[in-house]
């Protein structure tokens, strides 16, 4: 068995992210789907775009770090959470 070259080890982890967001953005779905409260559901729309992120990543070529979008597709998804806590607290308060 041959090792992994460094674009076959590259491609194997951003699957593997891949895969973690999407289970961690079901979940997050689930969880809304019980509980109704809209910290899950934006939670899960975060991980659900932090996937679609990381599989944009792994079809683009290999020198991504000159396409803007990736980038501004994972700083949504993390002002997605930032938004969540931030309206969690709010309501919190607000009771």
């Amino acid at each position: 068995m041959g090792s992994l070259t460094g674009h076959e080890l590259a491609s194997l982890m951003s699957g593997a992210c891949l895969m973690g967001y999407a289970v961690a953005g079901l979940f997050f779905l689930r969880f809304w789907k019980d509980t109704g409260d809209r910290f899950f559901a934006i939670f899960a729309a975060s991980f659900l775009l932090l996937g679609l992120q990381r599989l944009l990543v792994s079809l683009t070529p290999q020198d991504y770090e000159h396409l803007p979008y990736l980038y501004i597709l994972r700083l949504v998804a993390y002002v997605f959470i930032l938004v969540a806590i931030f309206d969690k607290n709010r309501a919190r308060r607000e009771r």
